[in-house]
């Protein structure tokens, strides 16, 4: 991440879910928590790398959650 930009908080993790459309998680205790990252552009590569690596089993679902904005909800989205 270049020094000037300012820091943009993305938490990656997955799990089983119930329903491969939908984001509702089978058991909570048992989410991979993958990292918390600093740009959305390092988040992105640990999602695909975890996606990809169970792409075979429909149930799992990795997301990148943006902290950032749930950190800073009035903050300006292009800044």
């Amino acid at each position: 991440m270049d020094q000037t930009e300012k820091q943009k908080l993305h938490l990656v993790f997955g799990g089983r879910v119930t329903d491969p459309r939908g984001l509702e998680f089978e058991d909570l205790s048992a989410l991979d928590i993958v990292g918390i990252f600093p740009d959305f552009k390092s988040a992105e590569n640990a999602w695909r790398a975890n996606a990809q690596r169970t792409v075979d089993d429909a149930a799992m679902k990795y997301v990148v959650v943006h902290l950032h904005r749930l950190l800073e909800p009035d903050a300006d989205p292009s800044a």
